[in-house]
């Protein structure tokens, strides 16, 4: 199976990019969070930021991130959402950091690794002044198989409960002819656009055939639908 990755990093927008630049992956350097004396606030009235903002936090992941890290280390097609968490102090350094998800293959590992070489941050701001506080970071890993494109007609997830529409194509097989199956809940639709109902969190495995001949298979999140407070953070 033949496989390519593309990598999509969220700031404040949503930012897609494709990361080429080649590293090596090095351990996690950075400081440990534990600090009672001086706690990191979890709300803020400004978060902490990239200096130079999404357009250089954008051209820092194209040279620095190894977008094909998962790929080459087995991870079947899909989108793959990695969220970490750190913490970024009065002065701009970094600290504490780890993975809140664990899809594996080297993803996690590999958005650590980036921790360690970044410059400082632009703190973040309560009340007027830099305070020490956290910050979520998710960056999104997407692998496609040759030849087939499977993916959410919105974001990069399946939410439960909802209609969620998926485009599917496939480059060597006609609409007509295409079966498509999925690992939890309901897939219906033709022509290149789909339904998924999806019914338990995790992850939701969608297999596509041209008749009887399987042209390939991708693996999507699965989330419970935001609420209408989490959409506005």
């Amino acid at each position: 199976m033949h496989v390519r990755s593309l990598v999509i990093s969220f700031l404040f927008i949503v930012l897609s990019l494709i990361a080429v630049a080649q590293h090596e992956i090095r351990p996690d350097t950075l400081k440990p969070s534990i600090d009672n004396a001086d706690p990191a606030f979890e709300k803020v009235d400004i978060e902490a930021s990239f200096p130079g903002g999404d357009a250089a936090w954008r051209k820092f992941l194209e040279k620095n991130l190894r977008g094909d890290v998962a790929s080459e280390n087995g991870a079947p097609a899909g989108i793959y959402n990695v969220l970490i968490q750190f913490i970024v102090d009065k002065d701009g350094s970094l600290s504490g950091a780890k993975a809140l998800t664990n899809w594996g293959y080297g993803m996690e590992k590999e958005v650590l690794r980036l921790l360690t070489i970044s410059p400082p941050w632009s703190p973040a701001i309560q009340n007027g002044r830099a305070v020490k506080a956290y910050r979520r970071q998710p960056v999104t890993f997407q692998i496609e198989e040759s030849g087939l494109e499977v993916y959410p007609t919105k974001g990069y997830m399946l939410y439960i409960g909802i209609d969620n529409p998926i485009t599917i194509i496939a480059e060597k097989a006609k609409d007509k002819n295409l079966r498509v199956t999925i690992s939890q809940g309901t897939i219906t639709g033709s022509d290149g656009s789909y339904t998924a109902r999806v019914t338990t969190e995790g992850r939701a495995l969608i297999e596509v055939f041209n008749k009887n001949k399987k042209v390939g298979e991708v693996s999507l999140e699965v989330q419970q639908k935001p609420s209408a407070k989490q959409n506005k953070l």
